[in-house]
């Protein structure tokens, strides 16, 4: 007989279809099983869509009668854009519900497991929660803290380096890796560079896989002084996504008209003590906006200043097997350590291979 983590290991595959979709809502995945077999599944596909659980219900109809639910996530039970869950699965009759990990959101937060009980039906509460949790870290962040997940990511020679010096261009991992990080974009809310990165490669942080499929994230440029230009690419072609351009109060209102008029939306953040961008308050704002995950691209100086203020939750290291040497663009720039003790740290978490390329993920330690 089939136990409950099977059942909810395929929850979770069903969970991770939404992966990229459904922000600011959690990706999850429902299973309807009864006698030991498979009657339905369902994931939510996108905000403001029905959950989960329903599109489950809908294609077990009558079913459902007797049946058991597994979802990855505790039902809902408070009324958004959405009806209650917990309401959709009174009234199909399931007598039984596995919940993978309790809901972190204040407005669920145990009262969809308590409701369902408090109406006879079986609950089972933590079945596989950890794997649960980690489809949905960049929720559990924003919802918990009001801040969106962060990840550093970047593709480096065998010796740190990001790139040749003196603004030489070349790729230096593979095209296996590149589409990798395309992905990747396909599944966050918005992609950050600082304005030396936008100066010197002129990037246009699109997301471009095949069979022109993907979604663009907000584009988030780091530019205290507004040095970026009206003519930038990412300013000047085809996107769904907006450009966001933070800079300090002191920069000039002729290059912020210049820029909007090319259809950035210039966002104004304070200083820190160094006289840099305030990252905790761009990380605010862009919470505020409800996303849920940014993607740092760098340069060397924002990724220095993202770990160095303890910003990063997450690493997404590309590693090349070539030498480049000590003239070129290292990785980091600015953590101004003491000793070793001091150094920012993760447990990796997953190592892959593209092509002759290596991607170690991890989560940072705090």
């Amino acid at each position: 007989m089939k136990d409950d983590r099977v059942w909810m290991q395929l929850a979770i595959r069903e969970a991770r279809k939404g992966l990229g979709r459904t922000s600011p809502n959690p990706c999850v995945g429902a299973v309807v099983v009864k006698d030991n077999s498979l009657i339905a599944t369902g994931y939510h596909h996108q905000a403001g869509t029905p959950h989960a659980e329903v599109h489950a219900l809908r294609a077990a109809g009558e079913k459902a009668r007797g049946a058991t639910i597994y979802v990855t996530l505790e039902p809902c039970n408070h009324t958004g854009r959405t009806p209650p869950c917990t309401q959709a699965i009174l009234t199909s009759g399931i007598s039984r519900v596995v919940v993978g990990m309790l809901d972190p959101n204040p407005l669920v937060a145990g009262g969809g497991c308590k409701t369902l009980a408090a109406h006879g039906l079986e609950v089972t509460q933590g079945v596989l929660a950890e794997e649960c949790r980690s489809l949905n870290r960049p929720f559990i962040k924003q919802v918990t803290t009001g801040l969106p997940w962060v990840i550093m990511k970047a593709g480096m020679s065998l010796d740190g380096r990001l790139a040749l010096s003196s603004g030489q261009s070349g790729w230096i991992t593979n095209a296996q890796s590149r589409r990798q990080v395309h992905r990747l974009r396909d599944r966050v809310d918005a992609i950050l560079i600082g304005s030396g990165t936008a100066l010197s490669d002129d990037p246009a942080l699109t997301t471009r896989l095949p069979g022109r499929r993907g979604r663009d994230p907000l584009r988030v440029i780091l530019d205290t002084a507004l040095k970026v230009l009206p003519t930038a690419k990412m300013l000047q072609q085809a996107s769904s996504a907006a450009t966001w351009i933070f800079c300090g109060p002191e920069a000039e209102a002729k290059r912020a008209a210049a820029l909007m008029e090319a259809g950035a939306v210039i966002k104004q953040v304070r200083l820190d003590d160094a006289g840099q961008l305030d990252l905790g308050a761009v990380l605010c704002e862009l919470g505020r906006a409800q996303l849920t995950s940014v993607l740092v691209e760098g340069g060397s100086r924002v990724h220095g200043a993202f770990l160095r203020a303890g910003l990063v939750d997450e690493v997404n290291i590309f590693v090349a097997p070539i030498f480049i040497g000590a003239d070129g663009v290292p990785l980091l720039d600015g953590l101004g350590l003491q000793k070793v003790a001091d150094a920012p740290c993760f447990t990796t978490t997953r190592v892959r291979r593209f092509g002759n390329d290596l991607l170690i993920e991890g989560l940072v330690e705090r």
